[in-house]
C-alpha cells in the first residue's frame, strides 16, 4: 500500500521543474483524397501534435516518464473547399497500472464526420471560453476529457474540474457551424460525452473508474484477490446505471474501452466459479450485444 500511495502521489502532486501532461501519438492520413499537395496535411499533423504536447492543460506539471499516453489518428475522407476538411478521428487514451508495465484503455473511441478548417502553416490558437475554429476546440475538448478520465481513475471524481473545463468548450462552440457539438444533433456526440459524465444520475460511471483502476489494477500486482473483487465490485456501479438508463452513451464507449481487459481477467483459471458467473451475469446484462465474448470466460480452463 505505501509503494502504491507513493507512486499516485507522484502522478498527482505538483512538481517543480517539470511541464506538460501528454505524450501525445498524432497522425493524419487522407489515403482516399488524390490530386492534393500532402504537405498541407505534414503541416496539420506537426501544428496539431505541438498544441497536444506543448501546451499546459492543468495545474499539475509532470515528469518525462509520467506523462499521458494518448494518440489521436486522423483520417481526412474529404476535401470540402481549399481550406476545409472532414474525416474520422481516432482517439484512445491510456493509464499505466501501478507496480507493471501495463497500461489500460480508458477510452477509445471514433469521432466520426469531423469537419474542420486549416491552412497549411497555420498557428493554432485557443483560449479557455472561446470558440474560434473548430478544430482547435475539438483538441482542447479532447484534452480535458483526457485529464478528467484520467484523474477520475486515481481519485474520487478527481477528474471532476476537467469535466468542467469540457463542458465550457461546448457551450462555447454552441453556435459552431460544424457538428458534434449540440444536443438535438444525436445522443453520441461530445455534448452527450461530457453531459453523461457531469449528469449526478449518473455517478455510478466515475464510481465505476475509481474502483476498477485504483481499488482493482493498481492493487492486483501485490493483492490480487482484493484488487479483482474491486473490479467485481466496480462492475456493479455500471449496472445501476445500465438499469437507470440503458441507452447511455458513456457506457458503451466503456465497454468499448474494458471488453477485453475485462475477458482476461476473469479467464484466468484461478478465478473462482462463482465469482465468474457472477460477473458474465452482469456483463450479459448491461453489453447483451457481446454475451458469447463474456460467455468465453466461463468456458476458460
Amino acid at each position: 500500500m505505501k509503494r502504491v500511495l507513493i507512486a499516485l502521489f507522484l502522478f498527482l502532486t505538483l512538481s517543480r521543474g517539470f511541464s506538460q501532461e501528454f505524450d501525445c501519438v498524432v497522425s493524419v492520413s487522407a489515403p482516399q483524397i488524390e490530386g492534393t499537395d500532402k504537405r498541407v496535411f505534414e503541416s496539420l499533423q506537426n501544428a496539431m501534435y505541438e498544441f497536444m504536447n506543448n501546451r499546459k492543460w492543468s495545474n499539475y506539471n509532470f515528469k518525462a516518464e509520467e506523462k499521458i499516453e494518448c494518440t489521436m489518428l486522423l483520417t481526412i475522407n474529404d476535401r470540402l473547399s481549399g481550406d476545409e476538411f472532414r474525416g474520422n478521428l481516432n482517439i484512445v487514451l491510456r493509464r499505466p497500472v501501478l507496480n507493471t508495465a501495463y497500461n489500460s484503455v480508458l477510452l477509445n473511441y471514433v469521432d466520426k464526420g469531423f469537419q474542420f478548417r486549416y491552412v497549411e502553416f497555420q498557428p493554432l490558437d485557443y483560449s479557455d471560453g472561446t470558440f474560434s475554429s473548430n478544430l482547435t476546440s475539438v483538441m482542447a475538448y479532447y484534452s480535458y476529457i483526457f485529464l478528467a478520465f484520467y484523474f477520475d481513475s486515481f481519485s474520487p471524481s478527481g477528474g471532476a474540474t476537467y469535466f468542467e473545463k469540457a463542458q465550457e468548450v461546448v457551450t462555447a462552440a454552441q453556435n459552431a457551424p460544424e457538428p458534434g457539438w449540440k444536443a438535438f444533433e444525436n445522443e453520441k456526440n461530445r455534448y452527450w460525452l461530457v453531459n453523461n459524465y457531469q449528469n449526478p444520475a449518473n455517478v455510478g460511471l466515475r464510481e465505476f473508474a475509481y474502483r476498477y483502476h485504483h481499488q482493482g489494477l493498481d492493487q492486483m500486482y501485490e493483492k490480487v484477490d482484493q484488487g479483482r473483487a474491486s473490479i467485481t465490485e466496480s462492475l456493479g456501479y455500471l449496472q445501476k446505471v445500465y438499469n437507470a438508463k440503458p441507452g447511455l452513451y458513456a457506457l458503451q464507449l466503456i465497454y468499448d474501452a474494458k471488453r477485453d481487459e475485462i475477458v482476461n481477467i476473469y479467464s484466468d483459471q484461478r478465478v473462482p466459479p462463482m465469482e465468474k458467473t457472477t460477473v458474465v451475469n452482469i456483463l450479459k446484462d448491461i453489453d447483451p450485444a457481446n454475451s458469447s465474448k463474456y460467455q468465453a470466460i466461463l468456458e476458460s480452463k
